[in-house]
């Protein structure tokens, strides 16, 4: 990544080669945004507003726009190259349909909206946080939410167990040699656990979403060392 851009984005790839990269190394990561715009598809009405915070290139956003044509996509990220991305991929959209918002973490997110979001969507971007700063990005979320809104969120998990995070890595690293990741690459990737990304417990992230203020909090998907929950303001 740019050197400016360290101390906001610690994803290790770059912007043009991250949707290339990611998927051989988080086991099921398109199942991720399949599973969610099948969560949101379940619901009564289609979202007027989504909000995707950590958006990445926009390769999600341009998914979920086959789905829900008549709703409107925020994309914010950390990373001024991954906002460049994902406005070059959704080019072919107006502004009315798909905006841009300025490059900011979900914490620190300041800009002014016209329409509060019924859905926020924040897909493997949180764990970078510590604790602090997670539960201020959840808060962030909480607050911007429409009453009724739904969070969803994707993260890496920590295990509960010292025995089961090295079962969980070692699980992990064989998904990654099987799609071709170096020795090397598995060493550094997984050395990055509990170092450069931040995860917790799946009660622990029961425990802070619900103490967040969310009246519904549930996990709806759990593979691997990744887990999906679901909140409703």
């Amino acid at each position: 990544m740019p050197p400016a851009e360290t101390s906001k984005n610690k994803t290790p790839h770059l912007p043009e080669d991250y949707d290339t990269k990611i998927s051989a190394v988080l086991p099921y990561y398109r199942t991720f945004h399949q599973e969610t715009i099948n969560l949101i598809k379940s619901l009564p009405q289609a979202p007027t507003v989504w909000m995707d915070t950590g958006c990445g290139t926009g390769t999600f956003v341009s998914k979920a726009i086959e789905h829900f044509p008549d709703t409107k996509f925020l994309m914010i990220d950390p990373s001024e190259g991954m906002l460049k991305h994902t406005k070059k991929k959704l080019s072919s959209f107006s502004s009315g349909k798909v905006k841009i918002l300025e490059a900011s973490t979900t914490q620190d997110f300041t800009q002014e909206l016209n329409e509060k979001p019924d859905v926020i969507t924040a897909i493997q971007c949180h764990h970078y946080l510590d604790m602090e700063n997670r539960k201020k990005a959840v808060k962030k979320c909480y607050e911007l939410l429409k009453k009724g809104g739904f969070f969803i969120t994707f993260e890496n998990i920590n295990p509960l167990t010292e025995e089961g995070i090295s079962v969980g890595k070692r699980y992990w690293g064989d998904f990654q040699r099987v799609h071709a990741r170096t020795e090397d690459e598995i060493e550094i990737h997984l050395e990055r656990f509990g170092t450069e990304y931040f995860p917790i417990t799946v009660e622990e992230h029961l425990k802070l979403l619900r103490e967040t203020g969310f009246r519904t909090v549930e996990l709806f998907w759990y593979s691997y060392m990744q887990a999906g929950f679901y909140c409703i303001k």
